[in-house]
């Protein structure tokens, strides 16, 4: 398989690595046996991703051993889904990350311009061509930087001043409480598991400088899962550029551990109020989320 290749070369990208333990931990929560079929379009639906990356990753647990390819099924389960441990799943690089960290927030104080090339960044930053391409895959992969036609790197828009940010918020909290309360809205119970696990491994792990990757990807897809159950594709469209622009400011975390208990557990209330289907109290915890977090100030800012 073509994917497979990049996968034995290069190793999983940021997004295969998030959806391991994502697979793994609907692998379990469904109770699926041995033998099972793992469907890569139910999965993508599911995990709100494209059939790329599922492939991917369910490609790199088939060479763990999890996973059996057999023609003309595809993937089913080796073992038992009570029985996969997620141990040995491959870390997140640091090296990467911390570079990825780096670039965004150079970018974020003027010191990158837009556009930069990538003998500008071998310069700046004197790393090793192949790692640069590493890092410049990772940014592009969240949509942090593209290509440009025939030669450089265009950096995407950010919300990158006090007044900018609170605009965001404000449309945010029109759009966000509207969605939870839309007649359309229907969110899956095994979406409110697999998220509330996230929450609660992120409040248990070790704080490091490169969790503030992690932090915001998984704040991206809470605020974004909620929009995408509305079933309106215009919400949705508007939430996801929301993301993009916030990106690099928030790649660079400076609120402090403090805030992200905080933010991790007002996203856990919300999840049990709309597991009881209280969405009415759901969307005022949201609304409230959102004002709380609009309050924040970084150092370089006003009050």
């Amino acid at each position: 398989m073509k994917q497979e290749t990049h996968l034995r070369a290069n190793g999983p990208t940021r997004l295969q690595r998030d959806l391991l333990p994502r697979i793994i931990g609907l692998i379990r929560s469904d109770g699926l046996e041995r033998g099972a079929h793992l469907r890569e379009v139910a999965l993508a639906r599911r995990l709100q991703v494209s059939r790329t990356p599922v492939r991917a990753a369910l490609e790199f647990l088939a060479k763990r051993g999890v996973l059996d390819w057999r023609p003309r099924r595809g993937f089913v389960l080796s073992q038992p889904g009570d029985s996969i441990a997620a141990d040995g799943l491959p870390p997140a690089p640091a090296e990467i990350d911390q570079l990825c960290l780096k670039i965004a927030g150079d970018r974020m104080a003027g010191r990158l311009p837009i556009e930069v090339t990538q003998a500008e960044l071998l310069r700046r930053y004197a790393m090793p061509r192949p790692l640069l391409l590493r890092v410049l895959d990772k940014l592009a992969e969240v949509a942090l930087i593209e290509r440009k036609p025939g030669h450089g790197w265009l950096f995407s828009p950010a919300i990158d001043d006090a007044q900018a940010r609170m605009e965001s918020y404000e449309f945010r909290r029109l759009i966000e409480p509207a969605s939870v309360l839309a007649p359309s809205f229907k969110l899956d119970p095994l979406w409110i598991s697999e998220m509330r696990h996230r929450h609660e491994a992120m409040l248990a792990a070790p704080w490091r400088e490169t969790s503030s990757i992690e932090l915001f990807e998984m704040n991206a897809a809470f605020h974004e899962g909620l929009v995408a159950a509305a079933r309106n594709r215009f919400m949705l469209i508007a939430v996801q550029q929301q993301t993009r622009l916030r990106r690099f400011a928030n790649y660079n975390w400076t609120y402090g551990y403090e805030r992200v208990v905080a933010s991790c557990t007002e996203h856990l209330e919300i999840l049990d109020r709309l597991a009881h289907n209280d969405r009415e109290v759901a969307a005022a915890l949201l609304r409230r989320h959102l004002d709380n977090a609009s309050k924040l100030r970084r150092p370089t800012e006003p009050y």
